[in-house]
């Protein structure tokens, strides 16, 4: 009986200690730069809202708190991603997410990652997908766009930016919800695959909306793939309101490596849903065409759980690689 209380005792002690080296290890915090690694080189949508949120960040985290970017681009984002989950998770190495695209990574190639590997703190962008053609193709609604794709007996082109994202998810889905077929053509980014839409190399596109802010006078917006019309743009209307069940767009978040000090998490957490709600972050983030869709948590990782079942279904049946 002794010897059971000495082992319970000494486990308690064990755990109060934690605890308490946790707790002081959080009061502390941050007591050095903490880096946000974002896996696409600078100046590109991924990197801009992390310069934000690293400029908004710091006075939300305390006196003296420094937060700084590095860019760690190349294999899709692949290099960025597994360098945050590789990390020590001490709370000095955070990552932009970027999803579906970086757990498609995931069923393409080797990953040393998965859903698992991070610590979901927030999402800060739901940048929806569009079905989009150029504005003098002659189509005007989305029932006109899936009558030319039946016409054209599986030989209408959708301009990509890249094999494995939200916009060749969002192909898939069109073709699924619509019963057409479509020739899918990849370019090294959005802005190759806009060009190609404008200069009529391909028929249409399902590109983000951001992607097509500013060229209104050259392409024209069919369809949002969102739950609900956008503020931005309540003219156009969602596909679901068309009658086509689909949603799918590109979210961009932050995320630390897992097994995150739950005392740490708690400081970053409140830090990033104060930051989320102040006015400036918001007006900074609005004028870079990035209006904030804020979740955080548990319903961040909720997110991400869906868009890998997504990933991993559209893997299951139409694979975009052999």
């Amino acid at each position: 009986m002794k010897k059971l209380l000495r082992v319970v005792f000494t486990s308690l002690l064990v755990v109060s200690s934690t605890w308490f080296s946790q707790m002081a290890s959080a009061e502390d915090y941050p007591q050095k730069p903490i880096e946000i690694i974002v896996g696409y080189s600078a100046g590109g949508g991924t990197d801009v809202i992390a310069r934000t949120i690293a400029s908004h960040l710091e006075p939300f985290l305390g006196k003296g708190a420094s937060v700084i970017v590095k860019n760690y681009p190349g294999a899709g984002g692949q290099i960025g991603f597994t360098k945050v989950a590789t990390a020590d998770p001490d709370g000095y190495t955070l990552g932009t997410m970027n999803l579906p695209a970086a757990l498609a990574l995931t069923y393409d190639r080797v990953a040393h990652y998965n859903e698992k590997s991070f610590t979901w703190l927030a999402n800060f962008v739901s940048d929806p997908n569009t079905l989009v053609v150029r504005k003098d193709s002659g189509i005007t609604s989305v029932k006109q766009l899936i009558k030319v794709a039946k016409d054209k007996h599986g030989t209408m082109t959708v301009g990509l930016s890249s094999l494995g994202g939200n916009d060749h998810f969002s192909a898939i889905q069109f073709e699924n919800a619509a019963h057409v077929k479509l020739i899918h053509v990849p370019f090294k980014g959005g802005a190759m695959a806009r060009t190609s839409i404008i200069g009529g190399h391909v028929d249409m596109g399902t590109m983000s909306f951001s992607q097509v802010v500013g060229f209104q006078d050259q392409l024209r917006i069919l369809a949002v793939l969102s739950d609900k019309r956008l503020p931005q743009a309540p003219n156009i209307p969602t596909a679901k309101e068309l009658g086509l069940n689909i949603v799918m767009g590109s979210y961009r978040g932050l995320v630390a490596p897992a097994n995150l000090p739950e005392a740490i998490r708690v400081k970053l957490q409140k830090a990033l849903d104060k930051m989320a709600k102040d006015p400036s972050f918001r007006k900074d983030m609005a004028e870079r065409g990035t209006p904030v869709v804020y979740s955080s948590g548990q319903a961040y990782e909720n997110l991400a759980t869906q868009q890998n079942k997504i990933a991993g279904q559209i893997w299951k049946n139409t694979p975009w690689k052999k």
